[in-house]
């Protein structure tokens, strides 16, 4: 008995951690939403934005909202990969301790040190601001972001660590007996599946991306320590790839464990389901060449692998989780509420967001559309409609009451669909400007752009009003002690 009270209060203590690491990451999406408002306003001459500050402001809004997809998905995959291994939580404290730590820097680095120079800190841009910003500010914002990534290495060290106590090697974890042999004494759980490959690739990319930055920064204070540029962006681009993409499947993990409440299907790891997964832990490490398409002294066979990977990648996942989603949800008679309606509109929208995505991988296509408003098109239905849709899901699962099935058909439901409408529409008015050739990353836009850059404003205070209500609620409910 004493053994079931100490593992019940674990337990517990593991769920308030990651609940609070998901209000965190809820307050930091809408922070980084209102920045994003003030750079489509000052493009639409609603408002006066010195190009220096827009410049600042979408550093810290493209860190920001990786930063917080990636907290929110780390929480979420904390909080159900603990239902399966045994999880210490001082890594989970280390984590968040490293990663607000490296937060507080990144922001002293843009807002006092007045860095610029875009979350991607493209070699050897930190070290040439033509005198916007000091070398200081260049070297705060890479140990910013050298704290996020060690906190993250924490983490990942501690689920591996917990995953192999458990099934005792990789193999069982991947249930690669299921996927070379076709059987398998004991199944893996999908979340089991699915960390171990997020587990994976995401070590792998950040400690690429940390090798960047360690490089970037001695390069800052001693100019003659130098890595090829071309190497250094395939490193830079690999990491930003993988790590964008890991936030968005760790948040996959609640789609997996909660709606079969919902459904009373048990979501398993078919042979289909394994194979997927496997796929992606491959797909994912080689896909970020088309990232470089530009890029004409890369080598051919890159850019030729980054567009056929770009083709295939998003087919393994979508098969397991949104063609199988469609397969759960259909005829089982589920009751829906907010929480299991921003799950599914989750996973349609990084269904979706992989369309664009595929289309901008074509080598022709590429050529003309990379640079435009085509782009932030795609990661803003990836984010706003998938993985952030996803966490606002879990948080609403969280301090889900017995009758918000009943209550989902007032207030909740128009929230829900204003937000629907909203995202949608933002990330909509990006592809239709990419389309037109408006370039991206401009401070200042052209006349004739500027009626889309309003409507963008618009549809941007929607969701963000839309985004106020599922924060607040989850952070209220939390506060009444509301918690599943």
């Amino acid at each position: 008995m004493a053994n079931v009270a100490t593992t019940n209060n674990q337990s517990k203590e593991a769920d308030a951690l990651s609940s609070v690491a998901l209000l965190l990451a809820g307050a930091v999406f809408l922070l980084m939403m209102i920045a994003g408002l003030l750079m489509r306003s000052a493009q639409g001459k609603l408002i006066d934005l010195d190009p220096t500050l827009f410049y600042q402001l979408m550093t810290a809004h493209g860190a920001g909202m990786v930063g917080a997809a990636a907290l929110s998905g780390a929480a979420i995959m904390w909080l159900f990969l603990g239902r399966h291994v045994s999880l210490n939580k001082l890594a989970f404290k280390a984590f968040l301790a490293l990663f607000l730590l490296g937060v507080v820097l990144i922001l002293y680095s843009i807002f006092v040190g007045g860095f610029g120079g875009g979350w991607t800190f493209l070699y050897p841009l930190p070290a040439h601001s033509g005198g916007v910003w000091e070398t200081a500010a260049a070297a705060t914002f890479l140990v910013g972001l050298l704290l996020v990534g060690a906190g993250f290495l924490v983490l990942y060290f501690e689920m591996g660590r917990a995953i192999l106590v458990r099934y005792g090697n990789l193999s069982q974890a991947l249930a690669w007996p299921l996927v070379f042999r076709g059987k398998m004494e004991t199944v893996p759980p999908p979340t089991i599946v699915a960390s171990t490959v997020i587990v994976i690739f995401n070590s792998v990319g950040t400690v690429v991306g940390a090798a960047t930055l360690a490089i970037s920064l001695i390069n800052l204070f001693v100019p003659t320590f130098e890595i090829d540029a071309l190497l250094a962006k395939n490193m830079i681009y690999f990491f930003g790839h993988v790590f964008i993409n890991a936030s968005i499947y760790m948040a996959v993990i609640g789609v997996y464990e909660i709606l079969p409440e919902y459904t009373g299907r048990p979501w398993k790891v078919s042979r289909p389901f394994a194979i997927g997964w496997s796929a992606v832990l491959l797909f994912v490490l080689a896909v970020y060449p088309h990232h470089l398409l530009q890029d004409m002294v890369m080598p051919p066979w890159m850019l030729v692998m980054g567009q056929v990977v770009s083709y295939l990648s998003g087919l393994p996942i979508l098969a397991v989780t949104a063609f199988a989603m469609l397969g759960y949800v259909s005829g089982s008679g589920m009751k829906w509420d907010l929480a299991s309606a921003l799950l599914f509109l989750g996973v349609f929208g990084w269904s979706v967001g992989v369309v664009p995505a595929i289309i901008d991988g074509i080598i022709s296509i590429n050529k003309v559309m990379h640079n435009t408003l085509w782009v932030p098109g795609h990661f803003h239905t990836y984010l706003l409609v998938g993985e952030v849709a996803m966490s606002f899901g879990v948080m609403a699962w969280i301090v889900r009451s017995k009758q918000d099935v009943a209550l989902f058909s007032g207030l909740q439901r128009a929230v829900f669909w204003t937000y629907v409408v909203g995202a949608l529409g933002f990330a909509m008015v990006f592809l239709t400007s990419g389309a037109a050739s408006v370039p991206r990353r401009w401070a200042v836009h052209a006349p004739e752009w500027i009626m889309q850059d309003r409507i963008a404003t618009l549809l941007g205070i929607v969701t963000l009003l839309s985004a106020v209500y599922f924060v607040t609620r989850f952070g209220s409910r939390l506060a009444s002690g509301e918690r599943k």
